[in-house]
C-alpha cells in the first residue's frame, strides 16, 4: 500500500494564492518557493510534492488564468443577441484581467511554457469561439472567419486590459472605455471585409 498524500487540493490551491499575492506585491522574478510555503505555514516540501518546481508553480498559475477565463465564459448567459453577449464576454475578461493582473501577466504576456498551460488556454478560446460562432450564425461577421473574428476580439480584449493595467485608460477609462471598444469592433465585423 502507497503512502497516503500528505499535500491535497486545498494545499495547492493555498499555495497558487500566496504565489499569486507574492507575484502580484514583488514581481514573478522575486517569486520563491520558501516564501510561498511560509506564507502558507508549510515546507518548501510541499511545493515541490504538488507543482515539482518554481518553474511548476509559475506554470500552473498560468494555467489557471486560462481556467478563470473559460470558467468565467461558461457561467455567462447566453441570450438572444450574440452582438451583446459578445460585449458581455469581453467585460468579463476586463473583471478577470483588473481581479487577477498577475495571472493576466503570467498568462498573456509570457510564453505559454508547457502543454498544460497551451491546453487550457485553446480550451478558453474554443468558449470565446463559441460566441463568435453565434454572431457568425447571425451573418454578422461581414465574410470573416469564426478563428479570425476571435483573434481578432481576443486580441482587443489583451490591448485593453494592458492598459488599463498600466494605468493609463485614455477617455473615460475603465469599463466605459471597453464597452465601447468592444461595441465598435462588433459592430464593425458586419461590415463587408474589402
Amino acid at each position: 500500500m502507497g503512502r497516503p498524500r500528505e499535500h491535497d487540493e486545498r494545499t495547492a490551491a493555498a499555495l497558487m494564492a500566496a504565489a499569486e499575492r507574492a507575484i502580484q506585491e514583488a514581481g514573478v522574478d522575486a517569486l520563491s518557493v520558501r516564501g510561498v510555503a511560509a506564507d502558507v505555514g508549510t515546507t518548501t516540501r510541499a511545493v515541490y510534492s504538488v507543482f515539482g518546481s518554481k518553474d511548476g508553480l509559475v506554470a500552473a498559475l498560468a494555467a489557471r488564468a486560462f481556467e478563470l477565463l473559460r470558467e468565467g465564459l461558461e457561467a455567462l448567459p447566453v441570450t438572444d443577441d450574440p452582438a451583446a453577449d459578445l460585449v458581455a464576454a469581453g467585460l468579463m475578461f476586463r473583471r478577470f484581467a483588473t481581479g487577477h493582473p498577475s495571472l493576466f501577466a503570467l498568462g498573456f504576456q509570457r510564453a505559454l511554457p508547457t502543454p498544460a498551460v497551451r491546453r487550457t488556454a485553446w480550451e478558453a478560446l474554443e468558449v470565446l469561439q463559441l460566441r463568435l460562432h453565434r454572431l457568425g450564425e447571425a451573418g454578422r461577421l461581414g465574410g470573416r472567419t469564426v478563428e479570425a473574428a476571435t483573434q481578432q476580439f481576443n486580441a482587443l480584449c489583451e490591448g485593453l486590459a494592458v492598459v488599463e493595467l498600466r494605468g493609463s485608460p485614455p477617455l473615460g477609462g475603465g469599463e466605459e472605455m471597453w464597452r465601447g471598444a468592444l461595441g465598435a469592433l462588433v459592430a464593425g465585423f458586419a461590415a463587408p471585409l474589402t
